[in-house]
């Protein structure tokens, strides 16, 4: 796999998504419940950003409808969304956060 650095992990704060963009993907991180999770940036509902939504429950809401996304797996927890979105394998190391965005689940 190639990890791609995406950020300090000191700029990554509790329950507030980071935008980022690797090799062209938008990708919203968040550490959240003790872990790191990197999720694709786009609603696969409303085409909006999934970064400014707000995070509960190792999930995420768009901000635009409402529907949340599991940080771990991407699925919708209910409407109006019912297409997942990809998620991506992360690692932190010296100090810094690493996601595959070619290595979607």
């Amino acid at each position: 796999m190639s990890y791609l650095e995406a950020c300090a992990e000191g700029d990554l704060h509790e329950d507030t998504p980071l935008r980022v963009v690797l090799d062209d993907v938008p990708v919203t991180l968040v550490r959240t419940e003790g872990d790191v999770y990197a999720i694709n940036d786009v609603c696969s509902h409303a085409n909006v950003s999934l970064s400014e939504g707000e995070v509960e429950d190792c999930t995420i809401e768009c901000w635009l409808h409402g529907s949340r996304f599991d940080l771990r797996t991407g699925r919708p927890s209910g409407p109006p969304a019912n297409l997942p979105v990809p998620v991506y394998p992360v690692k932190i190391d010296g100090g810094a956060v690493y996601v595959e965005v070619n290595q979607e689940s």
